[in-house]
Order: structure tokens, then C-alpha cells, then sequence
């Protein structure tokens, strides 16, 4: 047995069903047509999610899957691949559900089946992003720079272990780094130079920083970790600002003290809404993209904030997480032009 039920608008009802009845008979169907009282519309909650990850059988069907579970209404999709990562955008009516809740669902969803997801705001996605902002360890470069240093220093270890509790949020950041910074007392200076020449920076970013610089963006490197390296990559990448916390020298060896005031998460944020404001950018059209405790109020703050490979403590707060494969995909979460989007 077939049932199909069809919803439509007319201006004669009488000849219509006359019409449709002759038509229904013509073809040996029943059709029983019945006045509809159009309901007012609710006010849409919309929300773009868009999924990231390599391309597989059953992506598609998972997801909705999961949207049709948790009560959520698709109201429309699209589709991108490059090479093996497939991009997946839905537009979603989220009713009356908690957006932060759906969030949180979705993204435990998507960790399970593999995948990487951001949920904004439909008004957001349609905003047009005018300025992106980097944490650099283990985000733009795929170390942790004051782990290298350490390990150079012969107090590898030591420091590890308090680079992990700070990135948790489990110590405050100024009392371990200046902890990690007083044990690198005595390191020359040619160090800094050597460990540069040896970090990798992660996949897909140097493309990335490009094409973003293409389509017009500000681009920045705000990092809790030294300026020795953020200038250097300022200068490899060509980007706009670079700002990070600068060692003290004498005599060509570190003094294991910091110069000037230290740049933990209040002061990230602070530096992101200072180059805003010099750019004459709103918040809203700021993307701030982090892995740490230390990124999470620029992360809040920001109109779209990505957790790149990330703790959970920040997961939590951020409108998007991203593993450390998809990079790249950020070029399809910010709606990058075709032309651009081909460069990454």
C-alpha cells in the first residue's frame, strides 16, 4: 500500500477537487482532500553544522541519524569533498532545544563515529569573518615549543609535566610557565634558533594562512609561549600580528625570567580585542582558533571559536572542535570561496 500526503495552496476549491477526483479515478487511486488550517509559523532557532572528516560510506546517514534522535529538524543540506575529507554542511531548526546541550551532544556524537563538528549560529555563519586569530604550540606548529626547550635544558620532564596540568586549567598559567621558564636559567641562546629550524608547522597551515590572507583576512598569532618563535613565524607566514611572551637575555643565555607582562588567557583576550578594535572589526566578526585552558576566553569571546586538537576544558566552551587532521577544514567552515578553498 502506497500513501502519500501533499500539503497545497488554491484559489478554486471546487474545480480543484473536481479535477483531482477525476484525475485519482483515471488512474485507479482513492484521494480524500480535506481543508488544512495553516498553523502560524514558529520563529526558527537556525544553526549551521557542519561536519568534517575523511570520506566514508554511511557519513550521511549517521549524522541525521543522530539530528532525527535528538529531535532536530534538517532543513537542508550540503556537500563538499577534497581528496579523502568530505565537508558536510546542515541547516538545522533547533526549536526550542539549548543550543549549548545539542552542542555538546552532537560533538560526542561526532567523536564517536570520528569526525569533527561546528555548530554556529546561522546569523554567524552568514556574517562575514574579517580577522582569525592562532594559538601557536601544538595548533599552528605541532609542538610544544617549551617542551623543546626543555628538553635542550636537560629538565624535559620536568616541565612536560607542568605544560600538561597548565594546558587542563588544573595550575594557573603564570605560575607554571614561570616555573617552566626559571628551569630554563642558563640555556644559550643559540638554542632558539636550532629548535625553530626543526618544528614542523601543522598540516595544511601554511595553504591555509594563504588563502585566508587571499580572501581578504587579518591574520594573527597570539600565543602564551615565547616571541622569539611568533615573530619568526610572523615572518614565515606572512602574518599580520604576532604577539607572545619574550625571554630575558644576558650574555647570550636565558636569565629564566620573562620581560614585561606575561600573556596568559585574560591577556590573549585582551590582545584580540585590541587588534579588532585597531582593525575596526566587531567581535562578532572574529574567529579565534586555540587548543588550551589558555585560549579559552578568547575563544568565548570571539564570534566563532574552534578547539583545534584540544582539551576538554575548552571543547566545552567552543562552538566547534577540530582534531589535528583537519586543519584545512576550517577553509569550508568559514564558507572560503571555491577559488580559495582549491588552495588549501
Amino acid at each position: 500500500m502506497f500513501v502519500m500526503f501533499i500539503v497545497a495552496e488554491v484559489d478554486d476549491e471546487v474545480c480543484v477537487k473536481r479535477e483531482v477526483e477525476r484525475a485519482a479515478g483515471e488512474v485507479g487511486v482513492h484521494v480524500s482532500l480535506t481543508p488544512f488550517q495553516r498553523r502560524e509559523k514558529a520563529e526558527k532557532n537556525l544553526y549551521v553544522v557542519t561536519i568534517l572528516g575523511k570520506d566514508r560510506v554511511g557519513i550521511v546517514r549517521d549524522i541525521t541519524r543522530a539530528f532525527l534522535d535528538f529531535g532536530i529538524n534538517i532543513e537542508r543540506t550540503s556537500l563538499t569533498a577534497r581528496e579523502e575529507l568530505i565537508s558536510i554542511e546542515f541547516l538545522v531548526d533547533l526549536g526550542q532545544r539549548d543550543a549549548a546541550e545539542v552542542r555538546k551532544r552532537l560533538r560526542r556524537e561526532a567523536e564517536r563515529l570520528g569526525l569533527d563538528i561546528v555548530m554556529q549560529p546561522y546569523s554567524t555563519f552568514n556574517r562575514e569573518k574579517r580577522l582569525i586569530v592562532f594559538d601557536m604550540d601544538s595548533t599552528l606548529v605541532e609542538a610544544e615549543i617549551i617542551d623543546e626547550l626543555a628538553k635542550e635544558a636537560g629538565v624535559g620532564d620536568e616541565v612536560s609535566k607542568l605544560t600538561e596540568r597548565a594546558m587542563r586549567g588544573e595550575i594557573g598559567f603564570k605560575e607554571a610557565l614561570e616555573e617552566r621558564v626559571r628551569l630554563l636559567k642558563g640555556l644559550p641562546v643559540e638554542v632558539l634558533e636550532r629548535i625553530y629550524s626543526r618544528i614542523k608547522l601543522t598540516e595544511g597551515a601554511k595553504e591555509l594562512v594563504r588563502s585566508l590572507k587571499e580572501a581578504g583576512y587579518k591574520v594573527a598569532v597570539v600565543s602564551g609561549g615565547f616571541s622569539y618563535f611568533t615573530d619568526r613565524l610572523k615572518e614565515e607566514l606572512g602574518l599580520d600580528y604576532a604577539f607572545g611572551n619574550e625571554l630575558e637575555i644576558e650574555n647570550g643565555r636565558l636569565t629564566g625570567r620573562i620581560k614585561g607582562r606575561i600573556i596568559d588567557a585574560s591577556e590573549k583576550a585582551r590582545i584580540v580585542e585590541e587588534i579588532a578594535r585597531k582593525e575596526g572589526i566587531s567581535p562578532e566578526n572574529v574567529v579565534a582558533v586555540g587548543d588550551g585552558a589558555n585560549d579559552r576566553l578568547m575563544i568565548e569571546r570571539a564570534g566563532l571559536g574552534i578547539a583545534f586538537n584540544a582539551k576538554e576544558v575548552l571543547k566545552d566552551v567552543a562552538d566547534g572542535s577540530i582534531s589535528k587532521e583537519n586543519l584545512v577544514g576550517l577553509a569550508s567552515v568559514l564558507k572560503l570561496p571555491a577559488e580559495f578553498r582549491k588552495k588549501v
